[in-house]
């Protein structure tokens, strides 16, 4: 029997540093010594820090996207891929109403997400490395192809019972992968990003296991 996990919190995208504007003088806003400051938000419950002007491109490189960042974003399309191949055979050959509609669900999440992943990798194409390797075995929670050719053969009941089955094992992988960036990572767009996953298929694999 499957456990659901506790719900992550959903943490919102993190601000940009802007520019405060505060200039030398007698200021108490401004960052000591006087100089030109940059307000940084900070996030949900921290105050906002104020930063000298000339520290900017050290604190932004704090944030700077590794190797586990990138191989994160690039590992994520193919897995978020994988699943919209099996909702677009769930929208041919499911039986049930309501697993049509948690496939439907699944898809309109995960396609907006690759997007903005591709996106992110243009910005921060990386080295390439790091990543979990080629091929449906080498991420966690992938379906094969003996299990895709399975999903196409199945109709009705048994194809609903197969699905639920895959998509919640390919669930659970999305989470560990989501954890494992949490811990390795440095961008903090990532972090939340990874962050936001969670609790979407968290709350997508209670559904799920409602209807196995």
């Amino acid at each position: 029997m499957r456990h659901r996990r506790a719900l992550a919190p959903v943490v919102p995208l993190a601000a940009a540093l802007l520019l405060a504007g505060c200039t030398g003088g007698d200021s108490s806003d401004g960052a000591e010594g006087g100089g030109p400051s940059v307000i940084a938000p900070g996030k949900p419950g921290e105050e906002a820090a104020t930063i000298p002007a000339d520290e900017v491109e050290e604190a932004r490189g704090e944030d700077r996207p590794n190797s586990a960042d990138t191989a994160y974003m690039r590992d994520m399309i193919e897995h978020h891929g994988q699943a919209i191949v099996m909702t677009d055979i769930a929208g041919k050959h499911a039986g049930s109403k309501a697993v049509r509609a948690i496939a439907a669900r699944i898809a309109a999440g995960q396609q907006p997400e690759i997007a903005v992943m591709e996106a992110w990798l243009e910005e921060n194409p990386g080295d390439g490395g790091g990543g979990h390797g080629d091929g449906h075995g080498a991420m966690p929670g992938m379906a094969s192809e003996a299990d895709l050719d399975r999903l196409r053969a199945a109709r009705g009941e048994e194809f609903d019972a197969l699905f639920l089955d895959l998509m919640i094992a390919h669930h659970e992988g999305a989470v560990k992968m989501a954890e494992e960036v949490l811990g390795k990572g440095n961008n903090e767009y990532v972090e939340q990003l990874a962050t936001g996953v969670i609790a979407q298929q968290l709350s997508e694999i209670g559904r799920m296991e409602k209807l196995a």
